[in-house]
């Protein structure tokens, strides 16, 4: 089987370290599994995934010289779509494929926060400008 980007080969992991774990794949090639590409969820210690000797499917992302990169999560088979086949009634007797939610980007996420920000200190300013006298008082001197 040739070895190209994007391709899912097998190949026995043969030493794991804090970052990542190397794979020895046919040919005698070996490649590094990022601790990032190990599983969808966290990963603190690639032990708890991954044991040396074992024997995994890996998917080849990139080839660099002798480098390769390689993800386990990524060889893992994906859950069908749905088929289009479950549909729900709305409110109006229509049917329609229900929405899944998605999860907010990290840009919606900081915007948000910004915003909140902003408008947490403008409404400390202003109590705080009204116990001492707020904006347009005058101090009797």
């Amino acid at each position: 089987m040739a070895m190209e980007a994007g391709s899912i080969v097998e190949g026995k992991v043969t030493r794991i370290t804090n970052f990542g774990a190397f794979v020895e794949l046919e040919e005698g090639k070996v490649g590094l599994i990022h601790i990032s590409e190990v599983a969808d969820v966290y990963v603190n210690d690639v032990h708890d995934f991954l044991n040396e000797g074992e024997t995994v499917k890996v998917k080849i992302v990139s080839i660099d010289g002798n480098k390769m990169a390689l993800s386990l999560k990524q060889a893992k088979t994906k859950p069908p779509e749905s088929d289009g086949q479950s549909f729900k009634q709305n409110r109006h007797g229509d049917f329609r494929k229900p929405q899944r939610q998605l999860s907010a980007s990290f840009e919606d996420k900081l915007s948000k926060f910004l915003k909140d920000s902003d408008e947490r200190l403008t409404d400390l300013k202003r109590k705080t400008d009204s116990k001492r006298g707020g904006r347009g008082s005058r101090r009797s001197d």
